[in-house]
């Protein structure tokens, strides 16, 4: 169990770009990537803006046949554990496929392939639902579609637990190498649901973001006392973990190590977080145990930070109950107001920023944090980044459920 983990290449696909680069330097710059939902007409739809992924071209990662017999969920993270294989090396040959975990986070699943085949059966019939939709829309074909790209053999499954489902699925890969189930893993998360009935569920639930539709970049407004929801995003975010015997042996370069992780739940309410904040803290204390590290080592905080009322003044409670007095020291901020929620694929996403800002240097802003709600009083690094040594990054998921999800990064040493 004393394996230590790192992370030796990364991938994405993203509101702000698909490549890892691009993507943080949209971060690092403050920039938006909502604006008006392209996908359907949104007339009858209250909420009008998200966070699309554009230009993607599918092409680009896979063959066209192979891209056909997807859903954009495991288009995007096919592409983005394709990029992230390139990123640490690892080619036809010379690794071992049999030790290769693909563990993918998965919230929904290919929302757009369940709509359009329930379409043709009210107004076509049965016998025009395509063959292929059930090994499309179904979660675990995220995984089963990465590993049959590359033909890996070792452990693959998805992770469901809803908006922590990225960032559990991260843990369950560390938790499979420590444990000597595999010496790689492609782990993360992602999400397609940017449909009518996907918006539309969400907004029945009164979570999205309806004050800004004519405004989109300044809509995501965590821990802003003029907050009026999420907004929905979409993507994929893969990380390539290693034992770090393994990476070393095969002369790797290291982003970081992935130290801790921790995961909890608050058995409170389905939607709602526990207002107390307990079930957050006790994943935090988990994942410092499993790191070895106290709350003062942890720099900088990758917050859930979801712009919902509810959400961004309870993770405030949630982290001055696992901080204590370092809370007002720690340097925390909500990638969200830049990227939307991206549900599923959120914590690794955000898992990808955590690391990011380790080998930068540099600590992401919460943009459009004008006027700070009383009940969000931490550093919350309004608006501007910060340029810093980063030694160690936490990120944290809070998903419906109840479900809490933390990773701990740290610089390698």
């Amino acid at each position: 169990m004393d394996r230590k983990i790192v992370v030796t290449g990364m991938g994405a696909v993203t509101p702000l770009g698909n490549d890892v680069a691009t993507f943080w330097e949209g971060i690092k710059a403050g920039k938006s990537g909502i604006g008006p939902i392209t996908r359907f007409d949104t007339a009858a739809s209250e909420v009008k803006i998200a966070a699309e992924v554009r230009n993607f071209v599918p092409a680009d990662y896979m063959e066209k046949r192979e891209a056909r017999k997807m859903a954009l969920f495991s288009q995007y993270v096919v592409a983005a554990a394709v990029m992230a294989m390139k990123d640490a090396g690892l080619s036809e040959g010379n690794y071992d496929k049999d030790r290769v975990a693909t563990i993918v986070g998965n919230g929904i699943g290919g929302m757009e392939v369940s709509e359009a085949n329930e379409r043709k059966l009210w107004e076509s019939g049965p016998d025009r639902i395509q063959p292929l939709t059930v090994p499309m829309m179904i979660m675990n074909e995220a995984p089963a579609n990465v590993a049959l790209h590359f033909g890996t053999r070792g452990p693959t499954y998805v992770v469901a637990t809803a908006c922590s489902s990225g960032t559990d699925a991260i843990g369950a890969a560390f938790d499979a190498i420590r444990l000597g189930r595999a010496d790689i893993a492609i782990a993360g998360g992602t999400e397609s649901a940017l449909t009518p009935f996907g918006i539309g569920c969400f907004a029945v639930l009164q979570t999205l973001s309806t004050d800004h539709n004519d405004d989109p970049a300044r809509a995501s407004r965590p821990f802003d006392s003029s907050r009026d929801g999420f907004v929905m995003g979409e993507g994929a975010g893969i990380l390539i973990l290693e034992s770090l015997d393994h990476a070393k042996a095969r002369g790797a370069r290291i982003y970081a190590e992935l130290a801790g992780y921790g995961s909890s739940c608050d058995a409170y309410h389905l939607t709602s977080p526990d207002p107390e904040g307990s079930g957050g803290a006790l994943a935090v204390r988990i994942a410092l145990e499993v790191a070895g590290m106290k709350p003062e080592d942890i720099d900088y905080y990758n917050a859930h930070g979801t712009a919902t009322k509810t959400n961004d003044s309870t993770e405030t409670t949630m982290i001055k109950r696992a901080f204590g007095d370092y809370a007002r020291k720690l340097r925390i901020s909500s990638t969200k107001s830049m990227t939307g929620h991206c549900l599923g694929a959120a914590g690794a996403i955000e898992a990808i920023v955590s690391v990011m800002s380790i080998v930068d240097g540099f600590y992401p802003p919460t943009i459009n944090l004008d006027n700070p709600d009383p009940e969000c009083d931490l550093d919350y690094i309004p608006n501007v980044g910060v340029k810093g040594t980063i030694n160690a990054a936490m990120s944290c998921s809070l998903g419906f459920g109840g479900h809490n999800g933390i990773l701990i990064f740290r610089r390698a040493s």
